[in-house]
This record gives C-alpha cells, structure tokens and sequence, in this order.
C-alpha cells in the first residue's frame, strides 16, 4: 500500500476531467426545473459506491451479468444521447413521478458514475496504487456535492437568458459525447465478434 500525493493528483485530475459535475450544471439546473428531486447527498453517496463497487469488482460483477464493458458504455451512452435531446429540442423523456425523483438515474447514472468513469477507473488501476484511487474518487465526489448544492445559487447567477444559452451549448455537447461512446463502443464490440465470426465459419 503506496500513498501517494503524485498519484492522487494524477488520478483526481482524470477523473474531474471525466465526470466534468461542473460541465453538468446546465442539466442539473433543467432537472430541478422540471420538477425533479435532486438530493445532492443521496446522488454524491450512490455515485460514489458505484465507482468503489466497480474500482473493486467491476469486471467480476459485469462478467457474472454476461455484459461486458463495451455492451455497458453503449447502454449508458442511450441515456445520455436522450438527455441531450432533451436540451436541444425540449422534449421530456425523465418524468418526474418516481419516488427517487432524478437523484439515481440520471444524475448519480449516468451524469456522474458514468460508463467513461467507471471504465477509466478499470484503466487506472492497472498504473496506480488502489489506495491513492479511492482517495482521489473521495476528493471528486466532494466537489460534486459542493456542485450539486451550489446548482440554484449559479442558476440565478446566469438568468433565464444565460440559462437556455448553455443548455443548449452543451446539449449539443452532451450529444456529441453519446455518439463517440456509441461508436467507440460498437466498434470494440464488432472487433471482438467478427474474430469469432470468422473462426467459427472457417471451421464448418
């Protein structure tokens, strides 16, 4: 067990980047205005045990399911492209009916424990010390909770105007990041089927 200062700032600066909680104000801020109960403990204590859950068992766990990391990206980049959506054209797609309101799904999944963060997480364990990961996970879901309770403070801040701007801004973003999760993914999960494709044929 290896603490390290090196490797924490390394790993929380990955992580920030892919969690990117402040990229997310515009989507949380449209989620309380639709009338979604958004806890920010609730969604910062679920988002967190996702990400330890799969720092510790996320292959294990996946396997045992029959789904692999690839198969699990793409699920989570649907929710995000219908997010985005969302923001583009005002639609709805989340109701506001259910008891957990928009705490679990989609904020904890897939806006903050999303499939980028839980498979880079898998990545990083390979280079760093598991110590200093779950140290640099802690620190990140901090600032998310800082995020989450300061979302109406900075949604007065930019007004209506400056409001509907950003949600359209990083819509489009947000849109972006679901295609290149898709197509990444499907590209992953066609490299490994079309091997056995062929194997299998060839031996016919």
């Amino acid at each position: 067990m290896n603490f390290s200062f090196k490797e924490i700032f390394s790993v929380f600066m990955v992580m920030f980047a892919i969690i990117d909680i402040v990229g997310s104000i515009p989507i949380i801020i449209d989620l309380k205005n639709k009338g979604l109960k958004v806890e920010s403990g609730k969604a910062t204590l679920v988002s967190t045990l996702i990400l330890l859950v799969f720092l510790f068992s996320g292959e294990a766990l996946l396997t045992l399911f029959g789904v692999d990391l690839s198969s699990f990206a793409i699920a989570g980049s649907f929710i995000i492209f219908f997010l985005a959506m969302e923001m583009i054209l005002g639609v709805e797609f989340f109701k506001g009916s259910t008891p957990d309101g928009a705490s679990v799904i989609p904020l904890a999944f897939p806006l903050i424990a999303g499939a980028g963060s839980i498979t880079s997480l898998l990545s990083l364990r390979a280079e760093y010390q598991t110590i200093n990961i779950v140290i640099a996970v802690l620190l990140n879901m901090i600032v998310v909770y800082v995020v989450l309770r300061s979302t109406n403070f900075l949604g007065r801040a930019l007004g209506p105007t400056g409001m509907a701007i950003i949600r359209k801004i990083f819509g489009i973003i947000l849109l972006a990041i679901a295609i290149r999760l898709f197509m990444s993914n499907v590209a992953k999960s066609m490299s490994n089927f079309f091997p056995q494709f062929f194997e299998n044929v060839s031996m016919l």
